[in-house]
């Protein structure tokens, strides 16, 4: 071992409290750093997972009101028709699938067990749309849509709630009165980015839901797929020409309808969680520097009460540049110490809050590794002062000093 090093080690285990306690701040700020760096890391990644699992190259086409349709007395509600559906479907060459969309919510029954859900009317492109495999029973097929068949496919949440441990395919359940056959159980999805339990619906044919449950003739959306991420612009075009013709909308009047990109909220998502993460980091970085300035402090107590050593080690032929490197491996082992253990807690910190606290976590080596770099730094940085106040020392003057 290195003798400046043995003497570095000597001078820190002299002081084992108030070395602890300058390490501890080392400590805590590297575990937070670790800490929140690994919980937006996890926030972001579950964030894409969520976006992937709505379906890839999606987009959503919704009605909003514009001074057009006040002035046909119609609301936004209902510029989408089933009939836009079928035109995108046959004309918009850059489109792959589309499928009519209309949302409601009804309590559902079987047998002595009833659950509030969500019922959504779609086409059997929504399966594919959507990338919703399923994980019993089948689909819904373009022959339900066209009978208004009386069928639906259920979601996890529902299926748990109302059937427990039966296999509800094949059985009954009652919407408004209105008995459905269950054909078809879909795979778990969890929460979608906004928060909602995607697992808490029941699918039906769009047809069905217009007719015998909400009785109604325009859709709440439509949900369309280009055939590549980089073909969704020339879908987009095609999809807003198409409408706009349909709708009668001369030139210079606003779309009665908004086309909604899942890549562009995707990268929305994303830069938002991405942002967040730094914050948090940052947030976590002023606790590791208010570490560094406890490790300045400590050095400059410890040069006041080391004057008269450091005065001898000048006498006996010590250089100025060996005493600054002295105290400066001092503030290093300091940091390096506190780095080390901070890591750990981090780490540790991470998988408790993930495990008890239902936050996600995620840690890669490159946090880990620049969280450690930092604290070293931190170290020679707030040790760097202290260490050139103390190899600037006048011998004379040391030796005296009592």
């Amino acid at each position: 071992m290195p003798p400046l090093l043995k003497i570095a080690l000597r001078a820190i285990l002299r002081n084992k409290l108030r070395s602890s306690l300058t390490i501890l701040g080392i400590v805590i700020g590297v575990g937070a750093v670790i800490a929140m760096v690994g919980i937006g890391q996890g926030a972001k990644d579950l964030i894409e997972k969520q976006i992937e699992s709505l379906g890839t190259n999606v987009l959503i086409i919704i009605p909003i009101s514009t001074t057009h349709t006040a002035a046909r007395g119609t609301e936004g509600t209902i510029t989408l028709t089933a009939e836009d559906v079928t035109a995108i479907q046959k004309e918009c060459r850059a489109v792959s699938y589309v499928s009519a969309n209309i949302r409601s919510s009804s309590q559902v029954v079987f047998g002595n067990q009833n659950w509030s859900t969500s019922i959504t009317g779609i086409h059997p492109d929504y399966e594919i749309i959507r990338n919703w495999q399923l994980e019993a029973g089948r689909f819904i097929r373009p022959q339900d849509v066209k009978t208004m068949a009386k069928v639906c496919v259920l979601g996890k949440t529902v299926v748990d709630n109302l059937f427990g441990a039966l296999d509800p395919v094949g059985k009954w359940i009652r919407v408004n009165n209105i008995p459905f056959k269950v054909i078809g159980v879909l795979q778990a999805k969890g929460q979608s980015p906004m928060g909602t339990d995607q697992d808490d619906t029941v699918l039906m044919p769009y047809t069905t839901v217009q007719r015998k449950i909400m009785g109604i003739t325009y859709v709440s959306a439509i949900l369309a797929s280009s055939h590549t991420a980089e073909g969704r612009h020339e879908a987009m075009e095609q999809i807003t020409a198409l409408l706009r013709e349909r709708h009668r909308l001369r030139p210079g009047e606003e779309d009665d309808f908004r086309i909604i990109s899942q890549v562009e909220y995707a990268s929305t998502m994303t830069e938002t969680s991405r942002t967040m993460t730094i914050l948090l980091g940052s947030i976590a970085s002023v606790s590791l520097i208010v570490g560094g300035i406890g490790i300045m402090n400590i050095m400059l107590v410890s040069t006041t009460e080391r004057t008269r050593e450091i005065g001898i080690r000048m006498a006996v032929g010590a250089k100025e540049r060996d005493i600054l490197l002295q105290f400066l491996i001092e503030a290093t082992v300091l940091s390096s110490i506190g780095g080390i253990i901070g890591v750990i807690f981090g780490i540790v910190f991470s998988k408790v809050i993930s495990a008890y606290g239902g936050w996600p976590s995620m840690l890669t080596p490159l946090p880990v590794v620049v969280a450690f770099l930092f604290s070293n730094m931190v170290g020679i940085f707030f040790g760097y002062y202290p260490a050139r106040k103390a190899s600037r020392l006048n011998p004379i003057e040391a030796l005296r000093y009592e």
